[in-house]
């Protein structure tokens, strides 16, 4: 059986909770540089950008359709890659 929109963001909602504790200061980050931080930061936003491109490419494609899913859905998971890019940048 084919996952559902949802199922997808799901799968990224530790990516969410990541990215959103680094820049909140409470996920542990305790003996990492900031070059590691902002790396693990960076795979998560990637994690999440590549989940929120999810598209069929044909109408025999079970592919959940992420991409053009209602921005309700993923609010959380765009702000998140905002948020991780810009902490990347900040930091």
């Amino acid at each position: 059986m084919a996952q559902t929109v949802t199922e997808c963001l799901a799968a990224g909602t530790d990516s969410v909770t990541l990215i959103d504790g680094v820049k909140a200061g409470s996920w542990e980050v305790t003996g990492m540089t900031q070059a590691e931080i902002n790396e693990m930061v960076q795979r998560n936003v990637d994690h999440l950008s590549t989940i929120l491109l999810y598209e069929p490419v044909d109408s025999d494609d079970d592919t959940p359709d992420v991409k053009g899913a209602a921005s309700n859905l993923k609010t959380t998971h765009v702000a998140a890659v905002t948020t991780g890019t810009d902490y990347i940048a900040a930091n």
